[in-house]
């Protein structure tokens, strides 16, 4: 009896120990990463990075008027008057209508406005510029007719808070606007002084309270702000 209790015992140690064993020994080895699937494994990763980084840029466009520059960022002040950071790098491209030659950033001024199209960042709400624009805006008086230079085609125009010379060309559109005719064609001889007036131009680049106006139009019969005064009105004839 002694003798089988014995050998029960040994035998149930042994299939312990053999069944511990085992585990050990099959437990799952780790599988070598080869060279070519560690390069997918990177070029996946950055493909990931890529993708996350597009969904926070897009393509944007922004106007707004030069409140401070440095040689590699533009502050301006949009159309809503929302303080914009703009990033520039040595992809940028910058333009000017009036220069006469190369135009970088060292030419920008405070007060310049621009229009500038780049990559706009979502989570910096910055914008990386890829082009860089001067505009020139065009400039709308509304006022009365102060005096006339026949000779040179000008137009004194008086506003409340100051005098504009509009030198009319040859390319300006003359209208005149009537209750009975409604708007129609007209010319620099209809222009009289002490009438309502309404130009749109561009301002001369030697002297800013000079128009070059594009649009010239006339209300005879719309009385003028009594908050202009004209001082000493004339017309130059021929």
């Amino acid at each position: 009896m002694k003798k089988l209790f014995l050998t029960l015992f040994i035998f149930t140690i042994y299939y312990l120990l053999f069944t511990i064993d085992a585990h050990a020994v099959t437990t799952t080895p780790t599988i070598p990463t080869t060279p070519e699937e560690s390069q997918i494994n990177k070029l996946k990763d950055r493909i990931a990075s890529r993708v996350a980084e597009l969904k926070l840029v897009e393509r944007r466009g922004i106007i707004g008027t030069v409140t401070d520059v440095t040689n590699t960022q533009i502050t301006l002040s949009d159309l809503q008057n929302t303080t914009r950071f703009i990033d520039v790098d040595e992809l940028t491209k910058f333009a000017s209508p009036s220069a006469g030659g190369s135009f970088g950033i060292s030419d920008i001024t405070k007060e310049t406005k621009l229009g500038i199209l780049g990559l706009y960042n979502k989570q910096s709400r910055r914008l990386l510029a890829r082009f860089v624009d001067v505009l020139i805006l065009p400039k709308v008086i509304h006022g009365v007719v102060a005096a006339i230079d026949s000779e040179m085609f000008t137009v004194s125009i008086a506003t409340e808070k100051q005098t504009y010379l509009a030198d009319v060309q040859t390319t300006t559109k003359t209208y005149l606007y009537t209750n009975e005719q409604d708007l129609i064609r007209s010319g620099f001889s209809k222009i009289k002084v002490g009438q309502r007036i309404l130009v749109v131009g561009f301002p001369d680049k030697k002297d800013q309270s000079k128009i070059i106006p594009t649009r010239v139009t006339i209300f005879p019969e719309i009385a003028k702000n009594p908050k202009i005064i004209i001082s000493a009105t004339k017309t130059i004839d021929e």
